[in-house]
Order: structure tokens, then sequence, then C-alpha cells
């Protein structure tokens, strides 16, 4: 791929497994604990969405807290694991080819960051525990612009710091919804689809479709 500059990832789903927390807790949140770890995902990111168009922003971590709220009572979860389940998301695992890839990118002299929903604390802690922070050029936060993707102004910000074109800039994420606004807004956009999923109808025609990062070192 020509003239490409920087590589932009996502960060929870396509780094990390937003899943991770929920499954540490597994014995004891029993065979339920996929069914809850997806429903605190959606509800997380229902209520980035609902924040930003009620134009009542709260940070991510806020938002972390009362998306788990809501599901612990949805899955009569004791109220005692709450504590134990937020100190692990701020740890989550790295899905396993995540660090060998990113290796490799970074021997490509591209520049590498993350453009994330977290708070740039909450992204801070995540790639220092995982061991990745010599692994990333930037770490960028929609706290910069006070709205949650997929908003155009989320996506400017590297475009701004990098003082690069829109299209010298690839785009990884593994939620439709972020390719898309990213595509939309003029990005090179990779889908990194680890579960089969389905693409959204929201305008933007898909160009590249991964499994894993380790494909797009087959392509660039």
């Amino acid at each position: 791929m020509k003239n490409l500059k920087a590589i932009i990832f996502d960060a929870y789903g396509t780094l990390f497994d937003v899943n991770s927390a929920a499954e540490k807790c597994k014995s004891k949140i029993g065979d339920r604990w996929e069914n809850f770890a997806n429903y605190w995902r959606t509800t997380q990111l229902e209520y980035t969405w609902l924040r930003s168009m009620m134009g009542k922003h709260k940070n991510f971590w806020q938002i972390t807290e009362d998306s788990l709220d809501k599901s612990m009572k949805k899955f009569k979860i004791h109220n005692d694991m709450r504590n134990e389940l937020l100190n692990l998301y701020k740890i989550l695992s790295p899905y396993p080819e995540t660090k060998e890839a990113l290796k490799k990118l970074k021997n490509k002299n591209y520049k590498i960051a993350i453009l994330s929903n977290g708070t740039p604390s909450l992204l801070n802690e995540l790639v220092e525990k995982n061991d990745m922070k010599n692994l990333f050029d930037d770490i960028f936060s929609i706290e910069e612009v006070g709205i949650f993707k997929p908003s155009s102004k989320v996506y400017e910000i590297p475009v701004t710091k990098y003082k690069i074109d829109k299209g010298e800039i690839a785009f990884l994420s593994s939620n439709t919804w972020d390719i898309s606004g990213g595509g939309n807004f003029g990005y090179n956009c990779f889908w990194v689809n680890r579960n089969n999923d389905v693409f959204d109808n929201l305008d933007y025609s898909l160009k590249y479709e991964l499994k894993n990062l380790n494909e797009l070192l087959d392509i660039i």
C-alpha cells in the first residue's frame, strides 16, 4: 500500500480482549460469563453513543462502571464482585498475536498509535501492564475532543497530530461501526473480524477484512 505513513489501532476488542475480565471470573459467574461479558460490552457502547447524542459526556471509565452496574443487576451478580471485575478491566489481556504483529509493524517505520474511547490514564495503564508501551508512538484518547467515536472529531486527532492526509492512515478496528466511521472520514480501513461477524450497512464499502492482526502484514 503506497503513501502509508501511520497505522492507527482501536484498543478495546481490537488489540485487547474485552471479555477477558469476565472470563477470569468465570468460576464465580458460571456458564453465563460470556453472555454477561457481551451484555456489559454492548451496554458500555450504547452509553457512549447515547451520551454523545445527548451532549451529556462522561469519561469511558465512568461509563464502564455504569454499564457494569446495570449488567450485574441484569444477571443478578453479587455486588461483591464489582471491584474485582473493574480491576481486571484495567488489565485486559491482549489477543495472542497482538504483541508480535505490532513489533513487526514497528520495524517497518510507520507511526504506530492507538485511537480509543478510553481515558489517557486507563489506556496508559493497560499498555504498561501488558509491557507494550515501547510499541506505540502515541496513544490518542477521545477525551481530547470530548465526544466518543464515531464522531469525525475523533478521527481528526491523528491527522492533526501527524500533519498527514487521511488517506495516509491505515485504521484497524474490530468494531464495524468504528470502521464505518473511520472509512467515511477517509481512512484506509481494515476490519479485524475475529468472530466471523456481518458488516454493518452504514454507507461504507469495506475493502479489507482480516481474521487477525497478522494478516495486515501480508497487505502493507
